[in-house]
């Protein structure tokens, strides 16, 4: 291993933490693999099991160890730090995985709420169940959930895409793909692309309700809510914003299969003239109601028909 991914010995002594001004002694931890939810933000969003559990554990593996380091210096948690990320987990994770077989017990954590959200944890979870390994979780902040619980969109079912493709054609396509499931849609989006991945989603989805969620938790937390054309007019208009960002999107309206089959026509004549005849068959099953396979055959009648006309 690495120095950056070497944890240094503990100092002699019980494990303890700070909080709300008063030192308290952890308790011990059973060996295993403890997966620690973090603040996302604010700093007081970390729970009193997770406190004992980072002080108590023989490491923590964290994402970006300079991070992590500002959370355990604000709660006088002196446990060892080990780098664990994608550009170093192919090397460091055998390490580990050596580490929980002999009966260590090691936290992880990720930059910012829960881990193996959108991070490398996972693969690491994945093989230390495969070896037998106790996995514990102790949750905590998720800006997923927080995005939802704010954002005024259905929660009885929602879906979590992470990050759309960075191009605009492989993610409309993606889009195209996600347009008939029917609960809320949650992405994770770079502020810079905003305003791109806005516009996607419209032309693809329509003028469905959706919000951006900007640096939750904080104190320039903002919530913006509007249909997909009109967000993405605006932030067109003022450039890329600072911080997080989760993009969340409504489930397709209500739809009357029978009126959907009156004019499949004219929509899939109007949709193909923006997509690709498979993304434009999933765009119009999503917003008719019809089955997809029903409709990509008769957009495949339709652009024989179109040949044929030529």
């Amino acid at each position: 291993m690495t120095n950056e991914t070497r944890a240094r010995p503990r100092e002699s002594g019980p494990a303890t933490y700070t909080a709300l001004g008063l030192r308290a002694e952890a308790e011990p931890i059973s060996p295993g693999l403890h997966v620690v939810a973090t603040p996302i933000g604010n700093l007081r969003d970390i729970s009193l099991r997770a406190l004992s559990t980072l002080a108590a554990a023989d490491a923590i593996l964290a994402e970006d160890t300079r991070v992590t380091k500002v959370l355990l210096a604000h709660y006088g948690i002196a446990t060892p730090l080990v780098a664990y990320h994608e550009h170093n987990a192919a090397v460091v994770r055998p390490h580990l995985l050596a580490r929980l077989a002999s009966g260590a017990a090691l936290a992880l954590v990720s930059d910012a709420g829960t881990p193996l959200v959108s991070d490398p944890g996972f693969k690491l979870v994945a093989d230390a169940v495969a070896q037998g390994t106790p996995i514990v979780a102790v949750p905590g902040a998720s800006a997923v959930l927080a995005a939802l619980v704010v954002a005024g969109l259905p929660t009885d079912r929602f879906f979590f895409e992470g990050f759309l493709p960075g191009k605009s054609g492989a993610r409309r396509q993606r889009i195209a793909e996600l347009a008939a499931i029917p609960g809320t849609l949650v992405f994770f989006e770079s502020a810079r692309r905003l305003a791109e991945t806005l516009t996607d989603l419209a032309a693809v989805l329509g003028p469905r309700e959706a919000a951006i969620a900007r640096e939750l938790t904080k104190h320039f937390e903002t919530v913006r809510r509007g249909t997909l054309p009109d967000l993405a007019a605006i932030l067109t208009a003022e450039g890329p914003p600072r911080g997080e960002i989760v993009l969340l999107v409504g489930p397709p309206g209500e739809v009357d299969p029978e009126a959907g089959v009156a004019d499949l026509d004219g929509r899939l004549r109007a949709a193909m003239a923006k997509h690709s005849l498979k993304d434009a068959a999933s765009v119009v099953a999503a917003e008719s109601g019809i089955p997809r396979r029903k409709v990509y055959a008769r957009a495949i009648e339709l652009a024989a028909e179109k040949e044929q006309d030529a």
